[in-house]
């Protein structure tokens, strides 16, 4: 049987078919165009034409996508939706969406706080005040299609908030989505308020792109295809999983080139720099796994605490353009031509100077006509570079733990313009394939299952806690596709919480396994 994997970029979309060994065995990569849907298709036709099998043999198809981003972004196809927070009196001072701007607050038609919600010790703050639940939900009836639910401290105790959604459904019918915030963010109520609204809004793009996809790949004759989306910690999920945490896939697309990166060099550890065509990505790879931010992230003006990768993105890609200004300097983007290099880049007969034109002109890499950068000064040429290197060690330096050198992997279709040696890198390489290390990562990755709870010491001991823990986490990748005697532990955090009562701490077990065919 095959993979196909497929990752949705800013500038390229790329495909790639894998066959059972995971060697590539086609790969394409195609500017990303304004119907991503239609670009999708377009990239999986043409790997699966050059590739000439039998595409009933493809038994796995992986998608990488930016929908999800790009709505919220643009403020595009968000569902109408509903938001209940459980949690009076006591968290009545800040409403939900406080800090929102109105573009995107206007996606919530209906909200309500009500009593309930728990104590950071689990504690019962008031009772669930069902009465008033059942009175908010009958009012949305013909109004919304999707909700969302949060309660005070619901990491540490969600019985109210799934007591809510079960009133909920009895309401309204079991076909409304609904979305807790114990699913989806971790402490915070404010920031994982939000990510579980947001998760809602989405309900709709998850659903048809997801079903898209789906038709298309059967259209396409890949009828016995199961279908899986990748998420931002560099691990895959089901169809079905991606339609009920679509903000999962948020960030999605950096962390397929960390895992790809990680397999084409077969490097465990190491920092992963993947070049676009208009932006830079820099993460870490630990144990073969993305590196997780430990700070809130911002999504479209939004301030979220859902898990997701620790990158950084800069403003330098293959299509950055460079300017030569009055005083002699020389500026190497942020402004790119994007996908549109092709025809705008002095090498495919355009007008415009690229950090690609640069890297031709300074024989790196050989690509288009390179007699038509010839007329590009020497000095010109070497500034430019001198602020890509510039550019890219400052990054790697913000990325860097300590100050000691690390291993450095390149990436991406624009890492051609990267010099061989930087600046705190002990080793700079870069592997076959590195043009397409997104879709190769989305294609092999593993499914993963994760458990995060705040236990107390003093009621159940550590090795006990820990090992019930571990055994959740493994039957939540079971759960997800993974084949339970592939399944290991691959991240363990037990972190003592010194303002909570008693030995309170924060365990957090992520576990992963190959997929089960």
């Amino acid at each position: 049987m095959y993979r196909l994997g497929i990752d949705v970029g800013g500038t390229n979309t790329d495909a790639v078919l894998l066959d059972e060994s995971l060697r590539v065995v086609a790969m394409v990569k195609k500017p990303t165009s304004d119907d991503v849907q239609q670009g999708i298709v377009d990239a999986a036709q043409e790997v699966l034409d050059m590739a000439g099998i039998d595409r009933s043999r493809i038994g796995q198809a992986m998608l990488g996508t930016t929908q999800c981003t790009n709505a919220i972004v643009e403020r595009k196809n968000l569902a109408p939706i509903a938001v209940l927070r459980i949690g009076a009196p006591a968290t009545v001072g800040i409403p939900p969406m406080t800090d929102w701007a109105e573009d995107i607050k206007k996606t919530v038609v209906a909200e309500a706080i009500i009593g309930g919600g728990c104590e950071h010790d689990g504690k019962e703050l008031a009772p669930l005040d069902e009465e008033a639940a059942r009175k908010f939900f009958a009012s949305l009836a013909g109004r919304v299609e999707s909700v969302a639910i949060s309660s005070v401290f619901s990491p540490v105790r969600n019985d109210h908030e799934v007591r809510a959604a079960k009133i909920c459904r009895e309401v309204l019918g079991d076909d409304i989505h609904v979305s807790i915030s114990s699913e989806i963010g971790s402490m915070g109520l404010v920031e994982r308020e939000n990510a579980t609204i947001l998760n809602s809004a989405l309900y709709k793009v998850a659903s048809r792109f997801t079903t898209g996809f789906a038709r298309s790949l059967t259209a396409l004759g890949a009828t016995e295809a199961d279908i899986y989306l990748s998420q931002n910690d560099g691990t895959l999920m089901t169809m079905e999983h991606a339609q009920r945490y679509p903000i999962l896939t948020i960030a999605c697309g950096p962390t397929n080139s960390i895992r790809g990166a990680s397999y084409l060099s077969r490097r465990q550890d190491a920092l992963i720099i993947d070049v676009g065509g208009t932006t830079t990505d820099l993460g870490v790879i630990i144990n073969g796994f993305p590196r997780e931010s430990g700070v809130a992230a911002t999504i479209g003006g939004v301030r979220t605490n859902f898990r997701m990768p620790d990158v950084l993105t800069i403003g330098l890609g293959g299509g950055s353009i460079v300017r030569l200004r009055d005083d002699g300097t020389v500026t190497v983007g942020p402004d790119s031509v994007g996908s549109a290099i092709t025809e705008k880049a002095l090498i495919f007969g355009g007008d415009t100077i690229t950090a690609t034109d640069i890297a031709v002109r300074l024989g790196m890499y050989d690509l288009g006509d390179k007699t038509r950068v010839a007329g590009i000064s020497d000095s010109l040429a070497q500034k430019a570079l001198a602020v890509i290197r510039e550019l890219i060690e400052d990054a790697l330096d913000a990325m860097k733990v300590s100050s000691a050198d690390v291993d450095v992997i390149l990436v991406g279709g624009g890492s051609i313009i990267l010099p061989e040696k930087l600046a705190g890198a002990k080793s700079v390489s870069k592997p076959q394939l590195f043009g397409t290390a997104n879709a190769i990562g989305a294609a092999i990755s593993k499914v993963s299952g994760t458990y995060e709870k705040l236990i107390d010491y003093n009621k159940i001991p550590r090795e006990e806690a820990l090992a019930r823990a571990k055994e959740e986490a493994i039957q939540a990748a079971v759960a997800a596709g993974a084949a339970r005697e592939t399944v290991e532990i691959v991240e363990v955090e037990d972190v003592p919480l010194a303002y909570y009562a008693g030995n309170t701490n924060r365990v957090k077990i992520k576990a992963a396994g190959d997929l089960a065919t």
